[in-house]
């Protein structure tokens, strides 16, 4: 059990590093060699030339004024500087809000801290219950609700302090999910013209004998939505022809290093081995190898293109249908087409870059099978992941570690030894396990189906934060402090589970304190640092650049990444509630990651990341959700450790703080969701009418015609804002074309003659 001295070694080692990573950084940001690896940003922008392009010869590369160099941590003050409004415009309401996750932590914790030191710390610490007993424990757990003699009345005060906690985060989250329910609005009714905004994707669209899958999509929203349909753009499965581009590239890059290989040294033709990842195999001449492989993908490219186009069975049953408004994209988007609710299906497109190709090509019926094997999948990986888990928390146990290996146990008790591997061991072989786990997930999310990454991220998060509360919380507890009676637990009755796992508790405080330290100290120092990116830069840069355009694609910005990051912020969450009545020592440790972590990402929001896809916060229900379950999961362990401690008399108290959570929940989403999943037809309707006004001869079509094609179909980069303005308004008069050989197949009669379908004689003067 780790006490105070080895808490105090591994903030020790955890503040030097994250000073360490700090001093290194604000140094190399300051090197003009590094300017685009640290403010990336702003190069895509457009707005910063390279310091490199002139001085002398070690200008180029080192910063010669010493006086940027007194003010290295400037970078800080002038991360806080930029006003929110300012920062929506600069990287987007998904970049803006997302800074708002940290702020909620010290808007929670900081008053939490306040009041637990005030008031629970003196009461848990003025009792010898611990002194008195022969429980193991350190100076940390005196000031827990463990020092507390079971049955004591001062039990009464951690349940008030329950209440006051859980309303005060319940001021705190309805207050921020009306403020960025505000914020999505007004940004969708401020943003200019997206493609999305006029779109909806169309899915599981049901075969006909009589027409290929456009000619049906045409001909069903010309007659269903014969007022407001635009243009549509079908689905192509080029899965294959998206590989071969992508192999035909990084051959290319791997010519364009030896070609450059070659240029420096004339005298020595490049060579490489045609083996596993260029390690075995044939030695050739390298730039002749990839020469003529570039020819055969070229080849097999030009071949698969064709066949895209020309195959009709490449067409995928699903289509892009834009509108000549938002208002008539959003009723198409948010109704049901048809009377069978499986066919026709309709929702909002996601922007053109947020679309996820690889899975608009997987058939409809196939979701629910993936979704099913990746459930079973993700429950395995779930149960077996408490492997290294237990692990860990064998690490924290100095005794565990003595009665395996005894032949160790001099050189365990050294007392730098035993401090180091108590206080700063634990935490850093937990974190290198959960190293791989984010792309796991990822896969597992792909697979799934999902055809928008924006979604793919949040299914991953869903996915991560229930890995963390399950393994790295609840398992770092029961194979921790409860390990020896892990037997025990899994026979006992349910009601019996939250008495165990809730008196297991305040024993893993130190563990999640040095977690915290590592993690959310020293690990978000980290980030800022970019060592893996920097090195990547000059790596490219010094082999494989050649023109401005290489340069700019040796940048990798990068992006916050919301399938880890935000798991991670949530478990920070789950930490703090749990622990703010347990154990309040844990609060000040959160509140510096909270801090830190906001100074620090809003650095890289504001000059690094380069967001791929813009989807107006529309994850924040999800972060709602799981700062709730952070707080149900919170009450019902502090209901079963007072079961453990005597005061049983305080449940029938303590059981309404769930409830309450849960009505908190329900009436947050049903009055606030609907904004991040619908679009008010009043506002679409207030938006196309302002646009109609001020740009009355826009032609959309043209606007729209091309923005849901298939990057592998595009020669060239498009610029989405390109607009063709026309002298004349689109005609409204579209008659509609159909090849159907049934009245049946066209229940609603075209316009042109008012009567029959089109596919069919006037017959009403022959009857």
């Amino acid at each position: 059990m780790a006490t105070l001295q080895d808490i105090g070694l591994a903030a020790a080692i955890n503040i030097l590093s994250a000073v360490a990573f700090l001093i290194a950084f604000a140094f190399l940001r300051l090197q003009p060699i590094n300017d685009r690896v640290y403010f990336p940003k702003w190069y895509l922008k457009g707005v910063r030339s390279s310091p490199t392009s002139g001085g002398n010869i070690v200008g180029k590369f080192v910063n010669l004024d010493m006086k940027s160099y007194l003010k290295f941590l400037g970078w800080m003050p002038a991360a806080l500087k930029m006003p929110e409004p300012e920062l929506i415009d600069h990287a987007g309401l998904d970049s803006a809000v997302f800074l708002r996750i940290y702020l909620i932590g010290l808007k929670i914790f900081v008053p939490m801290a306040i009041l637990a030191f005030a008031i629970l710390v003196p009461v848990n610490w003025t009792n010898d219950y611990l002194d008195n007993s022969k429980l193991e424990h350190s100076d940390i757990d005196k000031l827990s609700i463990s020092n507390i003699p079971p049955g004591s009345k001062r039990f009464w005060t951690h349940l008030v302090m329950a209440y006051v906690f859980t309303f005060w985060t319940f001021y705190v989250l309805y207050k921020e999910y009306n403020k960025v329910a505000t914020m999505r609005l007004d940004f969708l009714a401020s943003e200019r013209r997206r493609p999305d905004q006029f779109t909806v994707l169309v899915r599981n669209i049901p075969p006909d004998p009589d027409e290929s899958i456009s000619e049906l999509t045409e001909h069903f929203f010309l007659v269903n939505h014969p007022d407001h349909y635009l243009t549509h753009q079908v689905v192509y499965n080029a899965n294959k022809l998206a590989k071969l581009v992508k192999d035909k590239k990084k051959n290319r890059n791997w010519l364009d290093y030896y070609m450059l290989k070659y240029e420096r040294k004339p005298d020595e033709k490049p060579t490489c081995k045609t083996g596993f990842l260029g390690l075995c195999g044939t030695k050739v001449d390298a730039i002749d190898y990839y020469t003529k492989k570039i020819e055969e993908l070229s080849k097999e490219e030009l071949l698969e293109r064709e066949r895209v186009k020309k195959d009709s069975k490449s067409v995928v049953p699903a289509a892009f249908v834009s509108f000549r408004s938002r208002w008539g994209a959003a009723v198409c988007a948010q109704t049901q087409q048809t009377r069978n609710p499986t066919m026709w299906l309709t929702e909002w497109a996601p922007e053109p870059r947020d679309v996820y190709w690889n899975n608009l090509s997987i058939p409809f019926f196939y979701l629910t099978i993936r979704r099913l094997i990746v459930g079973v999948a993700f429950f395995f990986l779930t149960f077996f992941y408490i492997i290294p888990i237990a692990f860990v928390q064998t690490l924290a146990n100095i005794e565990g570690i003595e009665k395996s290996a005894p032949f160790l146990k001099p050189i365990i008790e050294i007392g730098f030894i035993k401090s180091f591997i108590q206080g700063f061991l634990p935490g850093i072989a937990l974190k290198i396990f959960l190293i791989l786990l984010p792309m796991i997930l990822m896969f597992m999310s792909k697979f799934e189906g999902h055809v928008c990454t924006s979604v793919l991220e949040r299914k991953a998060a869903f996915k991560y934060y229930f890995f963390l509360v399950v393994n790295v919380f609840l398992g770092s507890v029961i194979t921790g402090a409860a390990f020896q009676q892990l037997n025990t637990f899994i026979h006992e009755s349910p009601d019996q589970i939250s008495k165990t796992i809730g008196g297991a508790i305040p024993m893993k405080a130190t563990f999640f304190i040095t977690y915290t330290m590592v993690d959310g100290w020293a690990g978000v120092a980290g980030e800022i640092l970019r060592l893996k990116p920097l090195i990547i830069f000059h790596l490219k840069n010094f082999f494989l650049v050649k023109t401005e355009k290489d340069r700019e694609e040796a940048m990798d910005p990068g992006s916050i990444g919301f399938d880890s990051s935000e798991p991670q912020i949530q478990l920070y969450f789950l930490l703090g509630l749990v622990y703010a009545v347990v154990t309040p020592f844990l609060l000040p440790f959160i509140i510096v990651f909270f801090a830190l972590a906001y100074v620090v990402y809003r650095h890289q929001i504001i000059n690094v990341y380069n967001q791929e896809y813009e989807s107006g916060a529309a994850y924040w229900p999800s972060v709602h959700v799981r700062i709730i379950t952070a707080l149900i999961i919170s009450q019902l362990l502090l209901l079963g450790l007072l079961s453990t401690l005597g005061a049983a008399q305080s449940t029938p108290v303590l059981l309404a703080l769930p409830v309450l959570t849960i009505w908190f929940h329900y009436f947050c989403k049903h009055r606030f969701e609907s904004a991040f999943v619908k679009y008010p037809l009043q506002e679409a309707m207030m938006k196309d009418t302002l646009e109609k006004a001020r740009e009355p001869n826009v032609e959309l079509k043209g606007y729209l015609l091309n923005a849901y094609i298939h990057p592998v179909f595009k020669g060239g980069d498009d610029d989405d804002d390109d607009l063709l303005i026309v002298d004349e308004p689109y005609n409204d008069e579209v008659l509609v074309p159909t090849k159907r050989q049934s009245r049946r197949n066209t229940p609603v009669p075209s316009k042109h003659n008012g009567s029959s379908p089109p596919s069919l004689p006037d017959v009403s003067r022959e009857l």
